[in-house]
C-alpha cells in the first residue's frame, strides 16, 4: 500500500500521518510498515536542536497507525465518516535505541486478540534489525457524533 492507499484508509494527514507506505500485510494476522524518518520532520526542531531524535511517543503513533490499516484490511471494510479508530491502550512499553534522522523505521505489527470490538497487538519498531521501541497496543472502532 502506498500512500495513496493509506490515505483512504487513515484519518490522518501531514504532520500527524505516520507511516510512509505497507510493504506486508497478511490480514488477521501481521503488517510490516514503513517510516522514513527525514530531518525535514517538523518534530526535530526542538527534540532535540543538537541531537535530533525522533520523540517515542511519535513512534508508538506510528505502530498504532499501522494496527489500525492492519485492522480495517483485516475486518475488510472501509473507515466511513462516522467512525474513528481510536488508540485506547498501551502495555509494556519499552525504548531500546534512539530513531534519528535518515532511519527507516520498519513497524512491524500482529493481532493478539480481538474481544468486544478491541483488538490488542504486538508492535515493534525496528531499523536495520535492532529493535527501537515494543509495546502492546489496544484500539478500537468507535461511533463518532457530529
Amino acid at each position: 500500500l502506498d500512500s495513496r492507499a493509506l490515505k483512504e484508509i487513515l484519518p490522518h494527514r501531514y504532520p500527524s500521518l505516520l507511516l510512509d507506505k505497507v510493504i506486508q500485510i497478511e490480514p488477521r494476522k501481521f503488517i510490516v510498515g514503513i517510516k522514513n524518518v527525514t530531518i525535514n520532520e517538523e518534530f526535530f526542531v526542538g527534540h532535540f536542536p543538537n541531537y535530533p531524535v525522533m520523540p517515542g511517543v511519535l513512534i508508538i503513533e506510528a505502530l498504532a497507525q499501522t494496527a489500525g490499516i492492519l485492522s480495517f484490511k483485516s475486518m475488510n471494510e472501509a473507515p466511513d465518516d462516522n467512525t474513528l479508530y481510536f488508540f485506547v491502550g498501551i502495555d509494556n512499553c519499552r525504548f531500546k535505541k534512539p530513531v534519528v534522522p535518515g532511519d527507516v523505521l520498519n513497524l512491524n505489527v500482529s493481532i493478539e486478540k480481538v474481544r468486544g470490538g478491541v483488538w490488542k497487538y504486538n508492535a515493534i519498531a525496528t531499523v536495520e534489525g535492532n529493535t527501537c521501541a515494543q509495546a502492546d497496543l489496544m484500539c478500537a472502532l468507535r461511533k463518532i457524533e457530529n
